[in-house]
């Protein structure tokens, strides 16, 4: 069995965006010449998700709506935020959205069903973070 393992960096425009990652999923998959296994993507911040998902825009409008709603950005509206942060909504919506997606590999490729694509959430950005590529397989 081989292992490949990336780091992609990402550095959103907006605190809370979604990033559609599948392309340069796909690059690191090609470069692990792994055939035949499976591919973890895992956002490796606490305020940050990574999903599978339509890649359809007024869908991604509509996550960033329905998390806001569930987890309201606020600066006085959460505990965590009296220890001098301002985010304690984006680890709300990192926990409502999901860490990290698993996807088999088949013939080379991602085994995706229908419409399936790879996505970061940020809600906390505008500044670097990083999401881990972890292929595994021959």
């Amino acid at each position: 069995m081989r292992s490949h393992t990336a780091y992609l960096t990402l550095n959103t425009a907006q605190r809370c965006e979604i990033v559609n990652i599948t392309d340069r999923v796909e690059a690191e998959l090609a470069k692990s010449g792994i055939k035949e296994g499976l591919c973890l993507v895992n956002a490796m911040h606490i305020t940050a998700s990574v999903f599978i998902n339509d890649n359809e825009q007024g869908l991604h409008r509509d996550f960033l709506r329905w998390t806001e709603k569930l987890a309201p950005y606020s600066v006085d509206g959460y505990d965590h935020n009296r220890t001098g942060e301002d985010n304690g909504d984006s680890h709300l919506k990192r926990t409502i959205m999901g860490r990290e997606v698993v996807v088999a590999v088949t013939e080379g490729e991602l085994d995706f069903g229908p419409w399936e694509r790879i996505f970061y959430g940020e809600f906390d950005g505008q500044r670097q973070k990083r999401v881990l590529v972890k292929i595994i397989g021959e």
